[in-house]
C-alpha cells in the first residue's frame, strides 16, 4: 500500500484529511497495529477520538482494521486523550485515540498505546513497514463493545482530588473535545465553573485550542478581567494539556506549574525522581531539589518522558509544552483535567490563589522560537551545533536533545523537533540583560552552522 512517509511522526501518527491521511489508511493502521498486539497476547485495543470533523469516519475505519485483525475493540467513542489512555489503563492495556492534537482543523491522527506503553520512534516505523508491504494478519473473533467512560474517570478524579475551599474558575476548552467533560469534573470537584468555548466544534469557530499560545488566552484573559473569577484553566484540542492564566492576566508556564506539582508530590513522596524535558526552566531542578526530590533532565517528547519515568519509577514528569505526567495518586499519563485539578486542591489551601502561583520562582525568557529548515536539515544542523559549541567555563554544555548550554544566571537551546522540519529555540536569563547576552551567543553559534538561519515563533 502506498502511504505518505511524512505521517509518520516520532511519537504518533499525523496528517491532512484526506490528502495524506484517509479512511484507508486508518482502516490499514488498525490491520497493522491489530496484528502486532495480537502477537503480543494483546486481544483488546480501546478506541477514542477527539472533536474533529473527520474524527467519526477515521475512527469506523480503524475499528474496521483493529476487528478484521482479530481485536476486540473497546469503542469509547467522543473523548479527550486521557479519558482514552484512562480506558487503556482500566478497562484493557492498549488503545488508540484518534486526534490531530493541537494542529490545524484540517489534520488527524493517532495517539497509539500497546500493552502499557506509549508506541513512539521504531514501534511506528515498524507499523509503517507493516502497512506498506501489507503484511498483517486477518483473524477471526474481532468483536465491538461501546462503553462510556465518562462517569468512571470523572469518579476517579473526584475520588482522589479534594479542594480545601470551593473556587470560581474560567473553563476555556476552545471548542475541543475537552469541553464535553472538564466543566462538569470541575463542578463536580466543587468549583463555581464560568464556560468558554465547551461547545464541540472541530472547526474552532473561535480560537484555535493550543494553550501553549499566549493569543489563544485572550478569551480568559479577557473574562478573569470581567468576573470574580480567581483563576483561568485552557485545554488543548485533546484534552492532555493545560494552560493556567491568573487573576491579572499572567501565564504561568508548564515549567513553573511544576515547581508547584513538585513541591507537593514531595510532600508524599520524599527523595523522588522528577523528569522534565530540556526546554524547561533553569530554576526548576533547583526548587525540586530543595524539596528534597531529585531531578532529571530529559528529551523532549511525551512518549520519551513517559518512558522514562517508568525506567526511574518517577512519581512526576512534566514538559514545556504542557504536558504534565502525574504517577502519584495516578496512572502516569499526562492529563489536562487531572493536571487542572491537582492544581486547583493546592491553591485552595491558601485564601488567595494568584499569591501562591505568583510566587512561584521566574526568569526573563523568550517564547519557543522556530527556525524553518529544509525536510531532514534540523538534526543535521544539530550534529554540527555540538561539534561546534565550545563555550568558557562557568558554562556547562548538555547535548542531551540538541544543545543546551547553562550558565549560572541563565541557559540557551538549539534542538531539533521531531515532528516538524524546524530548529526549536529557547532563551531564558535571570535578568533581561543576561537575557540578552546568551541568546546573542547562542545565535552567533547557529549562524555558524545556518547562516541562512531565521528566527521566527513557533507555529504548531
Amino acid at each position: 500500500m502506498q502511504v505518505a512517509a511524512s505521517i509518520f511522526k516520532a511519537y504518533d501518527i499525523r496528517g491532512i484529511v484526506p490528502s495524506t491521511l484517509n479512511e484507508a489508511v486508518a482502516e490499514a493502521l488498525g490491520l497493522a497495529f491489530g496484528t502486532v498486539a495480537m502477537r503480543q497476547g494483546e486481544r483488546t485495543v480501546a478506541v477514542g477520538r477527539d472533536g474533529r470533523l473527520s474524527g467519526p469516519a477515521l475512527a469506523a475505519a480503524l475499528i474496521r482494521g483493529l476487528v478484521a485483525a482479530g481485536v476486540d475493540v473497546i469503542d469509547v467513542g467522543l473523548s479527550t486523550t486521557p479519558m482514552l489512555y484512562f480506558a487503556a489503563n482500566t478497562l484493557c492495556s492498549s488503545g488508540i485515540q484518534v486526534t490531530g492534537s493541537h494542529n490545524p482543523k484540517d489534520y488527524n491522527g493517532f495517539k497509539m498505546v500497546l500493552g502499557g506503553r506509549a508506541i513512539y520512534g521504531d514501534d511506528i516505523q515498524a507499523l509503517r513497514r507493516i502497512i506498506e508491504a501489507e503484511s498483517h494478519q486477518l483473524a477471526e473473533g474481532g468483536r465491538v463493545r461501546h462503553v462510556n467512560v465518562l462517569k468512571p474517570y470523572t469518579d476517579r478524579i473526584v475520588g482522589d482530588v479534594k479542594l480545601a475551599r470551593p473556587m470560581k474558575v474560567v473553563v476555556d476548552c476552545g471548542n475541543g473535545v475537552a469541553g464535553a467533560s472538564a466543566p462538569a469534573l470541575f463542578r463536580a470537584l466543587g468549583c463555581e465553573v464560568v464556560e468558554l468555548f465547551s461547545d464541540v466544534d472541530g472547526n474552532f469557530p473561535n480560537h484555535h485550542p493550543d494553550p501553549s499560545k499566549p493569543e489563544n488566552l485572550q478569551d480568559v484573559m479577557r473574562v478573569l478581567r470581567e468576573t470574580d473569577a480567581e483563576l483561568g484553566l485552557a485545554f488543548d484540542g485533546d484534552g492532555d494539556r493545560l494552560g493556567i492564566v491568573t487573576k491579572e492576566g499572567h501565564n504561568i508556564y508548564p515549567d513553573r506549574q511544576m515547581i508547584l506539582f513538585a513541591q507537593d508530590v514531595l510532600a508524599r513522596v520524599p527523595g523522588g525522581n522528577i523528569i522534565f524535558d530540556v526546554k524547561c526552566s533553569q530554576r526548576l531542578a533547583p526548587a525540586i531539589e530543595a524539596a528534597g526530590g531529585v531531578a532529571h533532565i530529559y528529551k523532549t517528547g511525551h512518549s520519551l518522558i513517559k518512558a522514562r519515568m517508568k525506567e526511574l519509577d518517577s512519581p512526576l514528569g512534566g514538559e514545556m509544552s504542557g504536558h504534565i505526567f502525574f504517577k502519584e495518586r495516578w496512572y502516569g499519563f499526562d492529563d489536562g483535567s487531572y493536571a487542572g485539578a491537582r492544581l486547583l486542591e493546592i491553591v485552595s489551601r491558601s485564601p488567595n490563589a494568584n499569591a501562591v502561583l505568583n510566587a512561584l520562582p521566574t526568569s526573563f525568557s523568550t517564547p519557543e522560537l522556530n527556525v524553518a529548515c529544509a525536510e531532514g536539515e534540523p538534526h543535521a544542523v544539530v550534529d554540527q551545533l555540538v561539534a561546534l559549541a565550545r563555550f568558557d567555563a562557568p558554562a556547562k554544555i548538555s547535548t542531551i536533545d540538541g544543545v543546551r548550554v547553562d550558565w549560572p544566571d541563565g541557559f540557551g537551546l538549539i534542538r531539533a523537533s521531531n515532528t516538524t522540519p524546524v530548529l526549536v529555540l529557547r532563551f531564558e536569563g535571570h535578568t533581561p540583560e543576561a537575557l540578552h547576552r546568551i541568546e546573542t551567543a547562542m545565535l552567533a553559534l547557529l549562524k555558524q552552522a545556518k547562516p541562512d538561519a531565521v528566527v521566527g515563533a513557533s507555529a504548531h
